[in-house]
């Protein structure tokens, strides 16, 4: 794959960044390739945390509906947060641009 289509793919599932990484062009597409592995790994810890306040305060009996039901609300917006940037990485992989996403763009994993 060549760099344009190694950044696209990479941002699109864990498989297609392990694909993207095995037989991409690796050097070509590293940006894109540490922006969205930053932006999954963000997504996977923040989904844990959620998942762990929610079962904490799930066991007090009326706090509990009211947090589940507020931590449910997070979870839907941030979930459009986490598809909203993923689409716009992969108009800059696609437009063969190193612009850096919000909140995950400073996150530096591979060297």
């Amino acid at each position: 794959m060549d760099k344009k289509t190694t950044g696209i793919v990479s941002y699109l599932t864990w498989v297609g960044w392990i694909v993207a990484f095995a037989a991409g062009d690796r050097e070509g597409a590293k940006f894109h390739l540490n922006q969205s592995l930053a932006l999954w790994l963000g997504v996977l810890v923040w989904g844990a945390f959620l998942g762990m306040v929610g079962a904490v305060l799930g066991w007090i009996p009326l706090l509990g509906k009211l947090a589940g039901f507020l931590l449910g609300a997070v979870g839907g917006v941030s979930g459009f947060v986490f598809v909203l940037l993923i689409v716009l990485g992969v108009i800059a992989a696609a437009r063969d641009e190193e612009r850096a996403l919000p909140v995950f763009g400073s996150i530096h994993i591979l060297k």
